[in-house]
């Protein structure tokens, strides 16, 4: 799994096209080669992942079955829209349109958030609000999220 990091200011330019900054793409698996795979987040964002991990994401959603309703809810809603794309020699990927409208992407700001094995690529006043709603106590919330991971090591 990678373990990508950062958060980048970002520019589309007037045809969606977006530079994958330097630092950001110093940190990305050689394996993915020069393939992204591109679909909406669970908040108003878009997530990108490395074709290597979106590979392995797509291997576990695969498993999920058809027969049963929340599944194949989940399998539909999580993979609609999906795209795959590719960084030309100018280190650019093509955002597609629907994306940037998810997102609220309205201008050509945007904020590149990396962590883990993906990337978010939000609009600037997306992103901005996103981080004014942050919990009113984090550090409660961290004590609740992270000491339910200590005591099972299995999540």
């Amino acid at each position: 799994m990678s373990q990508l990091h950062g958060e980048y200011q970002c520019k589309l330019d007037a045809k969606g096209r977006l530079i994958i900054p330097a630092a950001l793409k110093k940190q990305l698996p050689e394996q993915s080669g020069n393939v992204f795979f591109i679909n909406r987040g669970f908040e108003k964002c878009c997530v990108i992942y490395p074709k290597q991990e979106w590979d392995a994401i797509a291997t576990e959603i695969n498993k999920l079955s058809d027969y049963i309703k929340k599944e194949r809810e989940f399998k539909r809603y999580f993979l609609r829209g999906a795209s795959m794309l590719e960084m030309d020699n100018a280190n650019r990927i093509l955002v597609p349109k629907n994306m940037l409208e998810y997102a609220g992407v309205e201008q050509a700001d945007i904020v590149l958030l990396a962590y883990g094995n993906k990337i978010e690529l939000w609009s600037k006043a997306g992103y901005e609000k996103m981080l004014n709603e942050e919990p009113e106590d984090f550090s409660a919330l961290a004590e609740e999220v992270m000491s339910k991971r200590n005591n099972n090591p299995t999540l």
